[in-house]
């Protein structure tokens, strides 16, 4: 355990699989105390009790961010329990391939929900805690990460929709860092590239299998090593802020 952020508190959205289980355990071995919010309740409580174990803190929270009153709940509860809101880790999110002229609807749809407004209603509720936190709190500044992907920068063939909600997260963080920036909120994005994750498992077997074809050879990054970045940007000095992080794999993907 270190204490560089001790007397902290972190929530991070899309904790109970990936990027955001890692990140959420790499928070708590920095000192943070962490809300972990997903849907899924029996991984939140398995991470729960896993960040306890290693000596850390940690409140799980199972809610649907897609519905603004419930992503505002989630922080809400989390200062409430917790006292205060220092970190916003946005990870939730969800990857939907496929050619546009053979898309459903609803898989356009359920991306914007959760890539895009989920985003922004966890953002927008936990603003004015942030705000406060950069006021009065230890560190005399706080942080909000929106976790993107390389999608939000390069478009391809089959993704179309996937791209635009990433792109939209990061135009999203770039306004927003420079409205808050002067009241020591730093926003930083992410972007990862191929992860080891189970975004692709959600998509049909035939995206699945050019997936496999696509990126035979390659050896993804870890949910560790984009957690390891997350952490690195929110514990930089006061002065100092990584506002826009790639992450690619050492393979050409």
């Amino acid at each position: 355990m270190s204490d560089r952020l001790r007397g902290t508190v972190a929530l991070v959205t899309g904790a109970s699989s990936g990027i955001g289980e890692a990140t959420a355990v790499a928070l708590a071995e920095e000192g943070a105390t962490v809300a972990v919010v997903a849907r899924r309740t029996d991984r939140l409580a398995a991470l729960v009790e896993r960040i306890r174990g290693q000596g850390g803190s940690a409140l799980a929270i199972t809610t649907d961010i897609t519905e603004e009153a419930r992503a505002r709940e989630a922080v809400e509860h989390t200062v409430t329990e917790l006292g205060r809101l220092d970190i916003l880790v946005n990870n939730a999110g969800v990857m939907l391939l496929g050619p546009v002229e053979q898309a459903r609807v609803a898989d356009w749809r359920r991306m914007v929900e959760v890539n895009l407004l989920g985003l922004l209603y966890c953002a927008h509720a936990a603003l004015p805690h942030l705000l406060r936190a950069a006021e009065d709190g230890p560190r005399q500044v706080a942080d909000l990460v929106n976790v993107s992907s390389v999608a939000g920068r390069v478009t391809r063939p089959g993704s179309a929709t996937y791209n635009a909600t990433k792109h939209g997260v990061g135009a999203f963080s770039d306004a927003l860092r420079q409205e808050v920036a002067d009241r020591g909120v730093r926003v930083a994005l992410v972007e990862p590239g191929l992860v080891a994750t189970e975004l692709v498992s959600h998509n049909t077997p035939e995206v699945q299998e050019a997936s496999r074809k696509r990126f035979a050879g390659v050896e993804p990054l870890e949910p560790a090593d984009v957690a390891e970045a997350i952490t690195f940007m929110v514990t930089r000095p006061r002065r100092a802020t990584v506002a826009e992080l790639l992450i690619r794999t050492t393979s050409r993907e």
